[in-house]
């Protein structure tokens, strides 16, 4: 009997501590949730150190090999060295798949390669792990518009704006794309 209770009273320990484990990365959403309600929030002052905030959550894969490949991704992109970054990264959504980090410093890598086509498909990958992820809808945006597609840019940079409308330089693309088309009044 004493075994048993002892057993009982060890299993009762370990799934308390296991949800005590699991609490923290529920209130980490929770968190990036009001986050981004706060960022998305026109009258919030302290909007840039809600920004850095998110940006640190994102970049929070939760594995130490998941980090350094990231490191060393985004400092091979700094020293433009984006054959070495895409391979790092590629390791990293191959190791990570569920990292939206990852694809989106990858999409930074090959957009500076100069190879869009993967680019678009990175950013997309972003937004369907992290839908709020203005930074991938302004590359979106960005995109699109050197490539000539003003209206699906001028889309693009509206849902980043309505997530973060803080950004002036995504006010400014919204006004220039707004003016270029709306057509010439007779």
């Amino acid at each position: 009997m004493r075994n048993m209770r002892s057993t009982y009273n060890s299993v009762v320990t370990a799934a308390i501590a296991l949800c005590l484990w699991l609490l923290p990365g529920q209130g980490v959403a929770d968190q990036l949730d009001e986050l981004f309600r706060q960022l998305a929030d026109p009258g919030t002052t302290n909007w840039e150190t809600v920004e850095r905030d998110i940006e640190i959550q994102l970049s929070l894969s939760g594995s130490a090999s998941a980090d350094l490949l990231l490191r060393r991704g985004q400092d091979a992109i700094e020293e433009q060295d984006f054959e070495a970054a895409i391979d790092h990264l590629t390791a990293l959504t191959d190791h990570a798949p569920e990292f939206a980090e990852g694809y989106n410093s990858r999409a930074i890598a090959y957009f500076l390669a100069g190879l869009i086509g993967p680019a678009l498909d990175d950013l997309r990958h972003v937004l369907v792990l992290e839908p709020r992820h203005y930074g991938a809808l302004a590359g979106i945006g960005a995109i699109l518009e050197e490539v000539g597609d003003q209206e699906a840019a001028l889309a693009a940079y509206r849902a980043a704006f309505a997530i973060h409308p803080h950004r002036a330089d995504l006010h400014g693309a919204i006004a220039r794309l707004e003016r270029a088309t709306e057509g010439t009044a007779l």
